[in-house]
């Protein structure tokens, strides 16, 4: 249809390569369920020839997923575009995505090939391709660098060998919107078989141009758009799902164009994904940030409350974000904690529900209002901690000053039985750390990133907690909110521990 808009999710692909959002197979599959609860179109699930841990991961999300096309990255050559194959042999609709460098840098100093060499490199590959899986898609990488009359070439050439979907991708965040949309307009023109392929763009975000970038493309042809939720990936990462499908459905009169996306669901697809790999939403991220919809200037206040529209363009409840004044207390019972989760789009089962309760409980006491971003924080921290809980947290207790050792005793539980260690560190978390580790007792853990943050103002801040361990070449991710920044560590730490001791599921 052509004013419909095809949503490629590649959050796991090309997402995770950006430093630190490495994610387990697990997790993987949890945030492709929700992807596909979003409602993309296609979800680019890894590059499978890569590694071991990308073949299992494509493949678990290839058989599990059944309304969306799965899609595996691939090298022209024909080793890479076994595996994708191999990864997607489970898939109900699975797609390869093949690319080779056009550019004549990327022709020169990567590949040393001569064009006509590289055209029939793709020829071949995506001929082969199409032997291997329904659906193939073709990318001319560094397309935006690329000489216009070559584009129009090759991908001739692959449309005939059996390429339906091409893209033409801006990989180094190079190109300007003005002749991005050019590109597209003059290839498509120049390309006598175009019509018989969907065009795509794919942009990264070195100049911040990326989602400029992406919409140019959609308005000089292209119907497909690939992106990562919060604008993760490679470098400066991708152009952002939620700041795309946001674009064109709030300026409909420019576009005119539709998307498949449950736009309800973007907050909560944004939260699992930040929890999961621990980073942290910016306060004045488009969309899905804090400040989003927050007025603090007295002009803007008085503004909204007469007509929101005045300064709100979208509403928050369009991506699942309740602006409700209702503030949750100490005095509060538990249905109204339930009701207020259910407006804010949380149906947690029976255990996350109880593990919700009980740790509102104990903010509540301590703070005097709970805020919706408190209340999210307070969900997602009990929706990700329930993993089956091998080590349980009884007590942490720490010391510390500039005049002495800091030093931390912990109590953890397991099978009803306690094990109490203690330990001295550069700090309170590092001294809690490493009495946890001796408790395990698991050689080999290192800590690769923490971060702490603040999910609201005040000096009773909700603190939201951070780790990704590692463990034999695999990242486990952890996170908790409390009050007390330390707890909030300490149990990030035995939710990554736990996470780490779930047997690997095999595909």
């Amino acid at each position: 249809m052509k004013n419909r808009v095809y949503i490629f999710d590649t959050t796991l692909r090309d997402g995770e390569q950006s430093p630190g959002a490495s994610m387990s197979v697990r997790e993987k599959l949890e945030i492709a369920l929700q992807l596909e609860r979003l409602g993309v179109d296609v979800i680019e699930a890894g590059f499978p020839v890569s590694s071991p841990a990308q073949m299992e991961g494509v493949s678990l999300v290839a058989s599990e997923l059944r309304h969306v096309t799965v899609a595996a990255l691939s090298r022209a050559v024909k080793t890479d575009l076994d595996a994708a194959a191999k990864a997607l042999a489970k898939a109900k609709h699975g797609r390869i995505h093949t690319f080779i460098a056009t550019s004549p840098i990327h022709m020169k100093h990567k590949l040393g090939k001569e064009p006509d060499q590289v055209l029939q490199m793709a020829v071949d590959a995506v001929r082969y391709a199409k032997g291997l899986a329904p659906e193939v898609e073709f990318s001319a990488e560094d397309a935006s660098r690329s000489d216009y009359g070559f584009l129009s070439e090759i991908i001739q050439a692959v449309i005939e060998a059996g390429a339906s979907i091409i893209n033409l991708p801006d990989t180094t965040g190079y190109a300007v919107p003005g002749e991005y949309m050019r590109l597209f307009k003059e290839v498509i023109e120049k390309t006598p078989n175009a019509d018989k392929a969907i065009f795509s763009v794919h942009c990264h975000n070195d100049l911040g141009m990326a989602v400029a970038n992406s919409l140019a493309g959609v308005l000089g042809g292209a119907r497909q758009v690939e992106v990562s939720v919060n604008g993760i990936g490679e470098r400066a990462g991708n152009a952002a799902l939620e700041e795309i499908v946001m674009a064109l459905s709030t300026r409909k009169d420019s576009f005119q164009l539709e998307t498949g996306i449950k736009t309800e669901e973007i907050f909560r697809t944004s939260k699992l994904l930040s929890s999961t790999i621990g980073f942290p939403i910016p306060a004045n991220k488009a969309i899905v940030g804090k400040n989003a919809f927050a007025h603090e200037s007295g002009i803007h206040q008085d503004g909204v409350l007469k007509e929101r529209s005045t300064y709100e363009i979208m509403t928050p409840e369009s991506i699942g974000r309740k602006s409700s004044d209702i503030v949750l207390g100490r005095h509060s019972g538990k249905h109204g904690f339930t009701k207020k989760l259910a407006e804010l789009g949380y149906a947690p089962d029976k255990d996350a529900l109880e593990k919700a309760w009980l740790r509102f409980t104990e903010v509540a006491d301590k703070k005097k209002e709970v805020f919706d971003d408190d209340l999210v924080a307070i969900i997602e921290d009990a929706l990700h901690a329930s993993v089956p809980e091998t080590w349980k947290l009884e007590y942490v207790n720490f010391t510390g000053g500039n005049t002495s050792i800091p030093t931390a005793t912990v109590v953890l539980v397991r099978n009803g039985e306690r094990f109490q260690e203690a330990a001295t560190g550069d700090g309170p978390v590092d001294a809690i750390y490493g009495a946890i580790n001796r408790i395990v007792n698991v050689p080999g853990v290192v800590l690769e990133q923490y971060s702490l943050s603040a999910v609201t103002g005040g000096m009773d801040a909700l603190g939201e907690a951070s780790v990704s361990i590692r463990y034999q070449d695999r990242l486990y991710s952890g996170r908790a909110a409390a009050t007390d920044v330390v707890l909030a560590s300490c149990r990030a730490y035995v939710n990554a521990i736990n996470r780490m001791l779930v047997p690997i599921r095999k595909v």
